[in-house]
């Protein structure tokens, strides 16, 4: 029954996909196509999906514009993720990249072109030929809109195939029944505020990430860590929440991206002095060592004086050198975001640059077939059976402590792909819906209700602001024991005060009101997952950087966290060093 006391409707699929990013729709395409009734739920208009917002590419060793291999590229990935990555996974996904690329292209993904016809390859950073020697041109782009390009060719193919899709849906809680069997999910119409229940065989999380964890970020405002949450209130942990990802250059002062493909066409930055101060800390890689390494290289110019800008408080990348040809052709996006937002043309003007949260490392522990796969605590791992998760939402784990740029395009289509195929074989064996206990739908109904039901004095804005205020303070690019207990205790603190929220009588006519209620109490949980795991691993690790203990620790830290929401337990897992075909990458220094 819903809060009117009306039997709540009713729909039945074979697969329901929450999230219809590249990873969902990559999913949905391979079930559609293999004839599975396929539902998709989307709080936004599919194409408005955090997708849309990669630049600057997806990597694969097609070697069209420098030598190159897969083995190189796995190798790269392995160290960029400071070996915390499993190399099983990532050497499926490095495997299977250049094929994927070539389906791309076929489902009509306009790439951009070398002279020769060939998809055209740029440099970008922590890419080498050769296991560590000189620069890889990895990177296959649609000038600087390729995640645009990508979700685009994905939708259409997903009409095409006669996906369902529910637009502007609203995914509250996962439906689990006695035995733990994953069943579907408890849906909200974003326009009407009516629940819906939506049975599936199948249930694929690919909901992004939660970057609006944090006041200056990258993401758009639908980042907020739905799926992941949703899994932690269904009994699962979130794997290694501590790893989020600062990109260098973020627009100073705003967060939007200013992607790796400037530094990749030969961009570089310079502080106050015009110093191009990365030869310092990557004398190698320089500009393009790895994203965690140039986050802390920008930040430690700005904490010691040398930053620009009267307050000194950025640095600068300069662009002008390489012509408004190159500009004008590989990176159009960037000079319109950059004249929208600052007023600057970055063919005659440096821009003001400044790290910014950009990506979650961790989230939903997952095999490489995207099977969640969840321990009891201190408990041996096993798959939840009929839930699979894949993504930025997902924890494979092939971006270990710091995502290589250029992943992650490649991480939802291999893995959309993989859970796709693996949820076809399921379904051949689950020929019928299992029934589903009414009392799955009456806990979220009860949630739901709730919120109409709470009075107090605090505003969903309010403590929205607070919670990215409190993170981008304590669990930001540099972490110390101390801060990072603050952290905790002022999470929990801002989880209590949520329980005062009152909802405006205006929210019960328009339900955007709502919906941001319920991304806050998502965000409430992510929250303390990050912070907590942070402040329990004691090393430096990829982005995750303690002053306090500055080295990383192979001997005691080489392994996943997992945290569980109740009680907010943490548990540890070991890393997946053994690929499946070829030798291990074992741990060494990471130098660029």
């Amino acid at each position: 029954m819903n809060a009117r006391g009306q039997e709540v409707e009713r729909r039945r699929f074979d697969t329901l996909v929450i999230g219809a990013g590249g990873g969902g729709l990559r999913a949905a395409l391979q079930l559609a196509q293999a004839d599975a009734s396929v539902a998709v739920v989307s709080k936004v208009f599919p194409t408005r999906s955090h997708t849309v917002a990669a630049q600057g590419g997806m990597n694969a060793a097609l070697a069209n514009v420098l030598p190159d291999n897969w083995h190189w590229h796995m190798y790269d990935t392995v160290k960029g993720g400071d070996w915390l990555g499993d190399q099983d996974a990532i050497e499926y996904m490095c495997r299977a990249a250049a094929r994927l690329v070539i389906e791309l292209e076929h489902f009509g993904v306009p790439f951009s072109r070398l002279d020769n016809g060939k998809i055209y390859q740029r440099p970008f950073g922590g890419q080498s030929q050769n296991f560590g020697g000189e620069q890889a041109a990895r990177t296959c782009a649609a000038a600087d809109r390729t995640g645009h390009a990508i979700l685009h060719a994905l939708y259409q193919q997903n009409i095409r195939a006669r996906t369902h899709f529910f637009d502007e849906y609203f995914a509250l809680d996962l439906l689990k029944d006695r035995e733990g069997y994953i069943l579907g999910a408890l849906v909200l119409c974003i326009e009407t505020g009516e629940p819906l229940v939506i049975e599936a065989k199948t249930t694929l999380l690919a909901t992004g990430g939660a970057g609006q964890l944090y006041r200056t970020n990258t993401n758009a405002h639908i980042n907020t860590g739905d799926g992941m949450a949703m899994a932690l209130r269904a009994g699962i942990p979130l794997q290694d929440m501590e790893f989020v990802q600062f990109h260098p250059t973020g627009i100073a002062g705003k967060g939007m991206l200013i992607s790796e493909a400037a530094r990749g066409e030969g961009g570089y930055l310079v502080n106050r002095e015009g110093e191009r101060f990365m030869e310092r800390y990557a004398p190698h890689a320089k500009d393009l060592a790895s994203r965690d390494v140039v986050s802390r290289a920008i930040a430690t110019e700005v904490r010691e004086g040398r930053g620009c800008g009267p307050e000194g408080d950025h640095v600068l990348l300069r662009l002008e050198h390489l012509g408004a040809d190159v500009i004008h052709q590989r990176l159009p996006g960037i000079q319109s975001m950059v004249g929208t937002f600052l007023r600057i043309d970055p063919v005659t003007a440096p821009v003001p640059v400044f790290p910014t949260c950009h990506y979650t490392m961790g989230g939903i522990p997952t095999n490489r077939f995207g099977q969640v796969v969840a321990p009891e605590r201190q408990g041996p791992e096993e798959p939840v059976i009929g839930l699979y998760a894949v993504g930025e939402c997902a924890c494979v784990s092939v971006h270990g402590a710091n995502r290589l740029g250029g992943n992650s395009l490649l991480d939802i289509v291999v893995f959309g792909r993989a859970a796709g195929n693996h949820i076809i074989e399921y379904l051949k064996e689950a020929r019928y819906h299992r029934p589903l206990d009414p009392e799955s739908i009456e806990q979220p109904l009860a949630r739901l209700a709730r919120w109409d039901e709470r009075r107090g004095g605090e505003t969903v804005s309010g403590l929205r602001s607070e919670l990215q205020r409190v993170m981008e303070r304590h669990c930001g690019v540099f972490r110390t024991e101390e801060v990072l207990q603050q952290g905790v205790l002022e999470v929990r603190e801002l989880e209590r005060r949520l329980q005062q929220v009152t909802l405006s009588d205006r929210s019960r006519v328009f339900n955007t009101a709502r919906i941001e209620a319920l991304e806050l109490e998502n965000l409430m949980d992510v929250a303390l997952a990050a912070v907590s795991s942070a402040l329990a691993r004691r090393e430096s690790r990829g982005a995750h950087s303690r002053i306090d203990y500055p080295r990383r620790d192979d001997e005691h830290w080489l392994k996943h966290s997992l945290y569980f929401r109740d009680g907010g337990a943490l548990d540890y897992k070991p890393v997946r060093m053994k690929p499946r075909t070829v030798e291990p990458f074992p741990p060494q220094p990471r130098v660029y």
